[in-house]
């Protein structure tokens, strides 16, 4: 007797039993991590994880940002928030691998006419443009930048939970007509549910289908949800997936690259390297540097705000009166 076809629930992308070649994981450890100690990250450490995303079959490896020096100084910053070629030459030389590599560049906070090499004199393969929803004008010229000097490129619409409804739909509308190949989800304070995931993602791949990009998602981990919602944006057919290695990143940190290279069934992926780097180089780290889901976090995630209060609240000396620093938000609110 000839066995059913699996069905297929509208609107999902895939099945249970299935890899999609389109998923690609971008590990942006050292770019988001450097959020916590100002990218002052030993080469050792970066080399580690590189080589751990490389054996890993990762594929992008975020090194850090594009910033401009003239606002954050060599002299306070560790060499990956500029990622010059130089620096990145060291970890990588000319990175014969099946890693691609990228960097983040803020709206406004980056000389991007100076500091985008052209691509054929940059190790590089991506830049990845992140503006909120009123430096969309700036991240257009940005990104137009970079793809005429030969990059791929994202743009990451930052506290997307934050942006009004007809503000996104105009964005969306106006980054369908640019140069941009995908579009990232990004929610920066890690207030979004599940549902509201599923309906921005359906949102931003009606754009991407109809202008022949590609949707990514970026999320964090206030409520212990980036990794769930990772997975409701995927399903709907989000293919650009950003995680960090332990999650580590600012604050409640992200999705955990371990954990989603043992959701995803693509055997190109593997899991052991990853756990061999966070045995050797990130159980030391955290004796020397916080980040994970923690109280204060989650009341910022839940409030829908910036965790800048939650994180000077938890570096302070009276990091444990939760209540009172309840108190303290609900009264700014």
């Amino acid at each position: 007797m000839k066995k059913k076809a699996a069905v297929n629930p509208a609107g999902k992308k895939g099945t249970w039993l299935t890899y999609r070649p389109d998923i690609k994981v971008l590990d942006c450890t050292i770019r988001d991590g450097g959020l916590i100690n100002n990218s002052q990250f030993t080469d050792e450490f970066v080399r580690a994880v590189y080589q751990a995303l490389v054996d890993a079959g990762v594929d992008y490896m975020e090194v850090g940002y594009k910033a401009d020096r003239k606002l954050y100084s060599p002299a306070d910053y560790g060499c990956w928030k500029h990622c010059q070629e130089e620096d990145i030459r060291r970890i990588v030389g000319e990175n014969k691998t099946g890693l691609k590599l990228s960097a983040m560049a803020d709206a406004e906070r980056t000389n991007y006419h100076e500091d985008f090499l052209p691509k054929g004199k940059s190790v590089l393969d991506m830049i990845r443009v992140a503006a909120y929803i009123h430096q969309i004008p700036t991240a257009l010229d940005m990104i137009k930048a970079a793809h005429d000097k030969g990059y791929e490129t994202t743009l990451n619409l930052m506290s997307v939970s934050a942006v009004h409804d007809h503000e996104l739909a105009e964005a969306l509308e106006i980054l369908s007509r640019s140069e941009v190949d995908v579009l990232y989800i990004v929610d920066s304070f890690g207030a979004l549910y599940s549902e509201e995931i599923q309906d921005l993602t359906r949102q931003f791949m009606k754009t991407a289908e109809a202008s022949g990009m590609k949707v990514g998602i970026h999320t964090h981990n206030n409520q212990q949800l980036a990794y769930a919602n990772t997975i409701e944006a995927l399903i709907l057919g989000a293919s650009y997936l950003d995680s960090t290695i332990a999650g580590l990143g600012r604050g409640a940190g992200n999705c955990a690259t371990e954990l989603l290279l043992g959701f995803l069934k693509n055997p190109k992926f593997h899991l052991r390297p990853i756990l061999k780097v966070i045995q050797e180089h990130f159980i030391p780290l955290r004796e020397k540097i916080f980040w994970g889901y923690d109280f204060p976090l989650l009341v910022t995630g839940q409030l829908n705000i910036h965790p800048r209060s939650a994180i000077a609240f938890i570096e302070g000396e009276n990091n444990r009166d939760f209540v009172g620093f309840y108190d303290s938000v609900i009264g700014e609110e």
